[in-house]
């Protein structure tokens, strides 16, 4: 049986809160639900909870600093990103040469040579890419959370700031094509 039209509260010893009723239902997705996610894009600034219950945008001055600050968090992903690659390529040790026979195509013995680079698990530059890791992927979920508002001020927010971010920070990416390599 249904109860959710009965007002507990004002029962002598009630814990029960009281009931919302009201403006509210556009809130709580209508006719006396819980808390209805919308599944859509929408265009809309109020009433939009951004990562935390307690951050709820309800003006058009709230809409716009959140999806600057979005745009910058999308822009910082993306310099994490090529910034750890470009630690990661300075911090490398242990560079080695291996060379092997391999057969040649005209049944000779050839030798070929491979470079092996590595890094040390315990150092300082390891720490650090820990860290940034960490870091890298709290802000890739927040960003996941925030296009998952489905609003669509905000999903653009993210989007274009992954566009200026790759822009502003991958043109520096050395990207080395081995053309003996068979599986690109």
């Amino acid at each position: 049986m249904d109860h959710t039209d009965h007002d507990h509260s004002k029962m002598a010893g009630s814990m029960a809160p009281p009931m919302v009723t009201g403006s509210h239902e556009d809130h709580l997705g209508g006719g006396g639900g819980g808390h209805m996610m919308k599944m859509t894009f929408y265009f809309g600034y109020t009433n939009v909870e951004l990562l935390f219950a307690s951050l709820v945008i309800n003006t058009p001055g709230e809409m716009v600093a959140a999806c600057f600050g979005c745009f910058l968090l999308a822009v910082l992903y993306e310099g994490l990103k090529i910034g750890r690659e470009f630690l990661l390529r300075r911090n490398q040790v242990n560079v080695r040469y291996n060379s092997m026979p391999v057969p040649g195509a005209d049944g000779t013995m050839v030798m070929e040579t491979h470079k092996t680079v590595g890094q040390r698990m315990l150092s300082m530059a390891h720490l650090l890419q820990t860290v940034l890791h960490v870091i890298q992927v709290v802000v890739s979920y927040f960003l996941m959370l925030v296009f998952m508002t489905y609003n669509a001020y905000l999903c653009i927010a993210v989007a274009a700031g992954a566009g200026v971010g790759y822009f502003l920070f991958s043109w520096k990416k050395a990207v080395v094509v081995d053309i003996t390599e068979h599986c690109h």
